[in-house]
């Protein structure tokens, strides 16, 4: 028995009341991790920037008719994808009829590189890498780049902004005053002044971090969530019963990481530690500060760090050669 239409419009209704309550909780997630006030409509479909001659800043793919026309209307010769299969999971997305639309057509490539969503430390781990691998794309003459996360207001921006500065001879001021001038977003200015501090100067430099807190209470267990691992993934802390604390050891590079504790599941904040205020929450950091000598080293990392950024020719030139020898291969995604 064929479907009554009555039914057929309640079912496309109900999807579409559903959507549109995940990009809600998207937004509300978005706004309390990233800041601002900006929101993502999916059920609205995809939308895009050009940024550049050969670069354009977007939503996610949700159909291989999406593919056809950034393709025959945009000139895209490669979907450059920076979701997680978690990210498509939420919004119910198979990638797999989009890559094998891509695969049938034979004139654009799709290309994935995962990076966490909500997570400024692996934006910053990540960038070197997948700039690397977007240079390689944009290098490869095969049209424009689209370069999409799940919203594309976090991490595509990001990238583009990173390939802009750090390939495209701009200044981070300059390409994200482009950018946000097409394209309303939000990309994380920290984490890309970090991930350049860690290409020129400290790709291989950690310091052993520890945290250390009073057990509140008879707390039974306590994990500390943020730091180098995003706030879904808790790290257990164990009972150092000569200092009657939980500890955690954690190797770090340099800079502020942000982290809370999970009290016997119970999110909170530790008063041994100095806090900030993040939005409406109250988060604790650590600082870690490299062990360096070198005086112009140190004044490098203090200008590439502060709110000007600029790079040097000389800087840039070994920016673009560390880019450039990376072995960078796509992702089947994470």
């Amino acid at each position: 028995m064929r479907p009554l239409a009555a039914d057929v419009t309640q079912a496309a209704e109900a999807e579409e009341e559903e959507l549109e309550e995940k990009s809600e909780e998207y937004s509300e997630e978005m706004q309390k991790r990233m800041g601002g006030f900006l929101t993502y409509r999916h059920e609205d479909g995809m939308n895009f920037a050009h940024v550049l001659d050969n670069l354009i800043v977007g939503s996610c793919l949700q159909k291989p008719a999406d593919l056809d026309r950034l393709v025959d209307e945009e000139g895209v010769g490669t979907i450059y994808c920076l979701q997680k299969n978690s990210d498509m999971e939420w919004f119910q997305l198979d990638v797999r009829p989009i890559q094998a639309r891509a695969a049938e057509r034979g004139d654009v490539k799709h290309v994935r590189y995962p990076i966490r969503d909500f997570d400024a430390f692996d934006v910053r781990m990540q960038l070197p890498r997948a700039v690397a691998l977007l240079l390689q794309e944009t290098n490869a003459g095969r049209g424009k780049s689209y370069v999409h996360c799940t919203a594309g207001l976090g991490r595509a921006p990001a990238t583009a902004l990173a390939y802009m500065y750090w390939c495209r001879g701009m200044s981070l001021k300059e390409a994200h005053s482009l950018l946000t001038g097409v394209r309303p977003c939000n990309p994380n200015l920290a984490a890309i002044r970090a991930a350049t501090c860690d290409l020129l100067f400290d790709k291989d430099s950690q310091c052993t971090v520890r945290i250390a807190v009073r057990r509140s209470g008879n707390a039974r267990s306590i994990q500390v969530a943020g730091l180098d691992v995003g706030w879904g993934q808790p790290l257990d802390m164990t009972y150092d019963v000569e200092t009657h604390r939980f500890v955690l050891d954690r190797a770090l590079p340099p800079g502020r990481f942000p982290f809370k504790l999970i009290v016997d599941g119970r999110w909170t904040y530790s008063a041994d530690h100095p806090t900030y205020k993040d939005n409406d929450n109250i988060n604790n950091y650590v600082d870690v500060v490299p062990d360096i000598s070198d005086s112009g080293v140190v004044a490098a990392r203090k200008r590439l760090l502060s709110e000007e950024c600029n790079l040097t020719t000389a800087e840039r030139e070994i920016m673009m050669r560390e880019l450039l020898a990376m072995d960078v291969q796509p992702s089947p995604g994470s």
